[in-house]
């Protein structure tokens, strides 16, 4: 897939989807690059002939469908969806406030279903698009502090799994990304992480612990997010979607020990669990 196509990217604003948009670009596509401040947008992206920059808030309905209609005026098609935007709402369970948990859901959850569903009747018409959703390693592993999040990007995979039988007659492709931890901006306070509010005294000490260690990874994790960018791009362009792209040596990692994990838990309890079966021959009073 050589060709130039038109990639429509969430939260192109900051983190990856600068990089996502950089490179989209280099390799020739025309980029919608979607964000909550355009100003910030062209400001960050500059401006080109094959760059569009449009006001976009995943968590409104309208303001997908205002987007997507720019996007088609401007380009006339879309042929690759990147649903980037995110935020994390960091914290134990039930230090986490229940508007704040919802919130969660409403950005990472809802907002690329709310993006996807505006674009899809276009995808539909063409016969042919990609879906490349950007989920995390806490989509496929919980982990502690990230009951929110995990249950944002779980519920991601969930919807990606089952997307892909829905729109594969149309001829578009499903892709969801899980990266490790990456150079961007999701660790800075105020600008993706939202630190919990401190309610209950029995979390104070992990909360301080783990927020400090949070903090100080900040800016020194390993994965580089221009080089993800630039994989993404590439698969993309070559014409076929894996299910889902596990990103980073220590994602990579995590999920094979997962995986070992649930296929010992299995073994486990394997003849009780192919046991659960009625059994037809047994006649009840």
């Amino acid at each position: 897939m050589t060709q130039k196509r038109v990639w429509f990217i969430t939260g192109a604003g900051r983190g990856l989807g600068v990089d996502l948009v950089r490179a989209a670009l280099a390799a020739g596509h025309l980029v919608v690059a979607t964000g909550r401040d355009t100003a910030r947008l062209r400001s960050v992206l500059g401006t080109s002939d094959d760059l569009l920059a449009v006001k976009l808030d995943v968590t409104n309905p309208a303001d997908a469908e205002a987007a997507a209609r720019a996007a088609v005026e401007r380009f006339e098609r879309i042929d690759v969806l990147v649903n980037n935007a995110g935020n994390f709402y960091a914290g134990y369970f039930d230090d986490i406030r229940p508007e704040h948990f919802r919130a969660q859901m409403e950005t990472n959850f809802f907002g690329p279903t709310n993006v996807t569903r505006a674009i899809l009747p276009k995808m539909r018409s063409q016969r042919s698009g990609q879906v490349i959703t950007i989920s995390s390693l806490a989509g496929l592993i919980g982990q502690e502090f990230v009951a929110a999040y995990a249950a944002s990007k779980f519920a991601l995979e969930g919807w990606m799994e089952s997307l892909r039988f829905d729109v594969a007659p149309f001829g578009i492709e499903t892709m969801v990304v899980e990266p490790g931890f990456f150079r961007t901006e999701l660790l800075v306070e105020g600008s993706s992480t939202i630190w919990p509010e401190l309610k209950i005294d029995d979390y104070a000490e992990r909360t301080e612990q783990t927020i400090n260690a949070w903090s100080g990874m900040n800016g020194k994790q390993g994965g580089d997010p221009a080089k993800l960018a630039a994989a993404i791009v590439r698969i993309a362009d070559s014409g076929k979607l894996p299910r889902r792209f596990v990103a980073g040596s220590d994602a990579m990692a995590a999920v094979e020990e997962n995986l070992k994990t649930i296929q010992a838990q299995i073994d486990a309890h394997r003849e009780l669990s192919a046991s659960l079966v009625i059994d037809e021959t047994r006649s009840d009073a």
